[in-house]
């Protein structure tokens, strides 16, 4: 099950996307790349933060 905090995550990563996809087709083609590299990185980071809470509960 999700909680809240799992939605803010994938809210980000999902506004990074679309921030990424407008940037690019606005003819900013570096800052579009720029802002899309933030989507793994902020899945990366969620992942990590579900993990090290599923940990400490062992």
């Amino acid at each position: 099950m999700l909680k809240k905090s799992d939605y803010f995550i994938l809210a980000a990563a999902l506004i990074s996307m679309m921030l990424s996809i407008s940037l690019w087709f606005s003819g900013q083609q570096d800052a579009g790349l720029f802002v899309g590299i933030w989507v793994p990185s902020i899945l990366g980071f969620g992942a990590y933060f579900k993990i090290i809470k599923y940990r400490s509960m062992l």
